[in-house]
């Protein structure tokens, strides 16, 4: 099997992996199997997997439909979708490399381009996943606020709160800014974003280029790709690329003060799908956002 032939017939590739036609390397991924994929014209790909059949429905798909849609933008490079089945995703294979002061200056007037390139509301036209667990990526014409408390905050709540991941007191927190949700401000107009851009899901390229991979696309507020950057360490040269990022496109006042909000999200999605040991980062950022 060629590229030629895998863009003609897509739907084989899942024959040839089983029959063991196809060079396999194991690398390294977050929820899902993946490795590294070598065609007989010497084409890499990377391949995911859910690790047991089937995958959750729709979760795939999502990815494909986010990847295509960050693409279109031609802001930031996405690696291309090649394959997209239900139980199966392979992307165009990029060759890690390291993080430069130019390659993070870069990034940031990118990442700007790409959330210019706007959304016509906030949500997605397709369902939406975020690492094991469903998006609700509903559209509306509320203000960002609500959108934001409603499809991206309440629903990780409840689920952490179910899980016993949270205390009474954590819920009550959330609970708070959730009924205080105007009062932060920042509203602004959708913007084209990843939507789960934690450090480890953008790629530094040898080509000396960020890539952005496994996202969570929406249409979104801005400021919640560049918080989300900061979180588990933060991304190398972050003040490099929220720099480069400003001069294209400039922050309105107060962003510093959002970023915990911004955070909160991401920051509850772990809590829902992984337990309690993110419980203390869900209530430091809890804690400052009420006192912004």
């Amino acid at each position: 099997m060629d590229m030629v032939y895998l863009r003609a017939h897509p739907q084989h590739l899942p024959a040839f992996l089983t029959h063991q036609r196809i060079r396999e390397t194991p690398v390294a991924a977050g929820v899902c199997t993946a490795r590294r994929l070598t065609l007989d014209d010497g084409t890499s790909l990377f391949a995911k997997s859910w690790p047991s059949d089937p995958a959750p429905d729709g979760m795939f798909a999502a990815e494909a439909a986010s990847l295509r849609w960050l693409r279109s933008a031609g802001a930031v490079p996405v690696p291309e979708v090649i394959v997209a089945l239900p139980d199966l995703l392979a992307l165009e294979w990029i060759t890690p490399g390291s993080p430069t002061r130019a390659s993070a200056e870069e990034f940031g007037r990118s990442l700007a381009s790409l959330h210019r390139a706007g959304a016509d509301s906030f949500g997605a036209a397709w369902p939406g996943w975020i690492g094991p667990l469903p998006l609700d990526n509903t559209v509306g014409d509320r203000p960002w606020g609500a959108w934001f408390a409603t499809r991206r905050l309440l629903p990780y709540l409840r689920l952490s709160a179910d899980r016993g991941a949270l205390s009474g007191d954590d819920v009550t927190a959330v609970e708070l800014i959730l009924s205080t949700i105007d009062e932060y401000g920042g509203e602004e107009r959708p913007a084209r974003i990843h939507g789960d851009l934690w450090p480890g899901n953008l790629l530094w390229g040898a080509d000396g280029r960020g890539w952005l991979v496994d996202p969570a696309a929406h249409g979104g507020h801005r400021e919640t790709d560049l918080a989300t950057l900061a979180l588990f360490g933060g991304v190398p040269h972050l003040d490099v690329i929220i720099g480069a990022y400003r001069e294209v496109w400039p922050l309105h006042d107060g962003w510093e003060a959002r970023v915990p909000l911004h955070q909160l999200h991401l920051l509850l999605v772990h809590t829902a799908a992984f337990g309690s040991g993110y419980r203390s980062a869900v209530r430091a950022t809890a804690d400052a956002v009420l006192r912004a």
